[in-house]
């Protein structure tokens, strides 16, 4: 049986990063603790409307009539995009470096929370000219990079499940994917740049969506950019 080791000494941060630190030193942090202790469903509500913009404000934070199955804030409204963004924005922070994106040859590009804000906006609204409505389920076959974010956080706005598929996979992979969300669009591009190779993707959906099973699509989307802002 192995020895456990123990590390006795204590590593104290710097009087700089104290300052800017959110809970100012442990007695801060043991009173957080005890609060949460004596009211948890009031410690998490209360952060709840502190940090989270609602649409509809919850009345109870916490149903625990089914334990184990809990319920938080169930019958509030909130929409995770507005909260991701228009928030910041509406704070100020709309020039504040949101997404920083590295490309696989080391280009290195900013995105703020405005423009990732009006990015979004443009792909939800073509998401809404093309039929996608509240509830649809969305396939997301692109590179990562800001212009996934944006998609992502588009579907979220619009109330569109969205299902991210690592461009790395088979057109079977994909296929099974497709068929078992029931997904109506697929979103992709024409490559991504992985290891210094592009690699295909539209032409992987081409395949996927012939090899049947995919009736549930009505439509696939995509560009011919490198899915980058």
């Amino acid at each position: 049986m192995s020895q456990q080791t123990q590390e006795p000494r204590f590593f104290h941060p710097s009087p700089a990063f104290v300052q800017q630190a959110h809970v100012s030193g442990m007695d801060a942090y043991r009173a957080l603790c005890a609060k949460a202790d004596q009211d948890y469903p009031g410690y998490w509500a209360d952060l709840a409307r502190e940090h989270i913009s609602w649409k509809k404000p919850f009345t109870q934070a916490l149903n625990d009539t089914q334990a184990p199955f809990f319920k938080w804030f169930e019958d509030g409204l909130l929409n995770v995009s507005y909260n991701c963004l228009d928030r910041h924005i509406e704070k100020g922070l709309g020039e504040k470096t949101a997404l920083i994106f590295e490309a696989d040859g080391g280009e290195v590009t900013l995105a703020t929370y405005a423009q990732l804000h009006a990015r979004t906006c443009q792909i939800a609204n073509a998401l809404k000219s093309l039929g996608i409505r509240k509830g649809d389920r969305v396939i997301i076959y692109i590179s990562m990079s800001i212009e996934g974010v944006a998609t992502m956080q588009a579907c979220a706005r619009i109330g569109a499940t969205h299902s991210v598929v690592f461009g790395g996979f088979s057109a079977q992979s994909l296929r099974d994917r497709i068929e078992d969300t029931g997904a109506k669009m697929v979103i992709t591009a024409d490559h991504q740049v992985r290891g210094g190779k592009q690699l295909p993707l539209k032409s992987i959906v081409d395949e996927a969506l012939g090899l049947g099973g995919c009736d549930s699509v009505s439509m696939c989307w995509w560009s011919n950019a490198r899915a980058q802002m």
